[in-house]
């Protein structure tokens, strides 16, 4: 018996090698033609994965179908809790239980994290020649990228939480964790923009998606992260080699998410909106440039703390300036970043109503994001405006979360969310 699966249509099949008519399903029972049908799955936003399976309306998906059609973009709910944890604890409106709830959301963000990557490892294990059509395909491989995000909500919750208690050891911990998800997302950065121009299937701009903002937005998420981790390194000289490190990460990455925004801009203004199914993704943008701003505004931030009471005055003075110069930086991003979220809430309020998929994670990560920046923008000001918006986003973001969480358990109750997910489109 063998498992046979094709690179070109990633269509699975099992066949029995003495009678190569006799379709099998992934746990080797017989197949009858007359109920046999095909599950489309998550993996696969362009050219869906096929797995042909039983009957799964009467009895359900097996754990084999489950791990066969399992994706790397189910890390978005780690980013989405991530993110969620994170400003439960960063709302400048303090309040002892919005710090334990966070911890206790962090707590459960790992958990998360752990049990998707043991089933992201099972599935290449099981399947491993799934891996080169996951690596080789530009409409699929965006998706790794979720994996360093979520990885970096992570130790984002470390630096807030477990450095304050526990000391230079977690923070010599927290940068170890920095460097492998920093190096993950330059490799990811790089390797998918130069997939997408090599050997992509994308040949027209119709199909162009936001997703290809993901490999991007993980090296931008790494250079903020390794700001915060800066800010709490006991060593002054690490601290400065990180800081500096961060604002190379960051000039490697914003540019080319405003390159690849303006190419999305044009898809959509010459083949309009997509789908209602994923008319969520609208939001994509907003976190490349909420989490941008975020990042250059808390570049700034640091350097002024690690140079402001130097004892050169020519660096100290520079300091200053360059603290200004990137809070400026950040309040125009952060404004550039307004214009798609209006963008987001038209296509969401002009496509609606829409089913419930995994695409709705894509609401919580983005204004996630969006409101750290806002909160960040009116600490750094400081303006109390700023506050009370990022207050009121953070807010919502919490909300839908609860609501998207909610979506996701009834949908795994039912299994209608672990073999066939809703694909993004073309």
């Amino acid at each position: 018996m063998s498992f046979n699966i094709s690179a070109s249509d990633k269509h699975f099949k099992m066949t029995d090698d003495s009678d190569s008519d006799r379709s099998v399903d992934l746990e080797g029972a017989p197949v009858q033609p007359a109920i046999a049908r095909t599950v489309s799955t998550y993996d696969n936003p362009g050219i869906p994965i096929e797995v042909e399976s039983t009957n799964i309306a009467t009895t359900g998906p097996s754990w084999r179908e489950i791990i066969a059609s399992f994706s790397p973009a189910w890390f978005t709910v780690c980013m989405g809790t991530g993110m969620t944890s994170i400003l439960l604890y960063f709302i400048p409106f303090k309040a002892n239980w919005l710090y334990y709830l966070s911890i206790v959301l962090f707590v459960v963000n790992t958990l998360f994290f752990s049990i998707i990557s043991a089933l992201t490892i099972l599935r290449y294990c099981l399947y491993p020649k799934l891996w080169r059509p996951t690596l080789c395909d530009p409409m699929v491989a965006p998706f790794l990228a979720t994996i360093p995000i979520a990885f970096a909500t992570l130790i984002e919750m470390w630096v807030f939480i477990c450095v304050p208690l526990w000391g230079e050891w977690a923070s010599t911990m927290a940068w170890a964790f920095w460097v492998v998800d920093a190096v993950g997302a330059i490799i990811l950065t790089v390797y998918l923009s130069f997939l997408l121009m090599s050997k992509s299937r994308i040949r027209s701009l119709e199909m162009v998606t936001a997703v290809q903002l993901l490999p991007i937005a993980s090296t931008i998420i790494a250079s903020g992260v390794g700001a915060e981790v800066a800010e709490v390194l006991p060593s002054r000289d690490r601290a400065i080699a990180t800081t500096i490190a961060s604002f190379v990460l960051w000039g490697m990455s914003m540019p080319l998410a405003a390159i690849v925004l303006a190419i999305y801009y044009q898809r959509l203004a010459v083949h309009k909106l997509p789908a209602r199914e994923v008319i969520v993704s609208c939001f994509l943008p907003v976190g490349p440039l909420g989490f941008g701003s975020y990042t250059i505004m808390y570049l700034g931030k640091v350097t002024h703390a690690l140079f402001a009471n130097d004892a050169d005055p020519a660096l100290a003075i520079s300091a200053k300036c360059i603290r200004a110069v990137t809070l400026m930086i950040g309040l125009i991003i952060w404004a550039f970043g307004l214009t798609w979220l209006l963008f987001a809430l038209a296509s969401v309020y002009f496509a609606a109503p829409f089913p419930f998929n995994m695409s709705w994670w894509g609401f919580t990560f983005p204004l996630g994001v969006y409101a750290a920046s806002t909160i960040l923008l009116g600490n750094e000001l400081p303006s109390a405006f700023f506050r009370v918006l990022g207050t009121v986003l953070a807010t919502i973001v919490i909300l839908l979360w609860v609501a998207v969480s909610l979506g996701t358990v009834r949908g795994i109750w039912k299994r209608t969310l672990l073999v066939a997910p809703a694909p993004i489109p073309k």
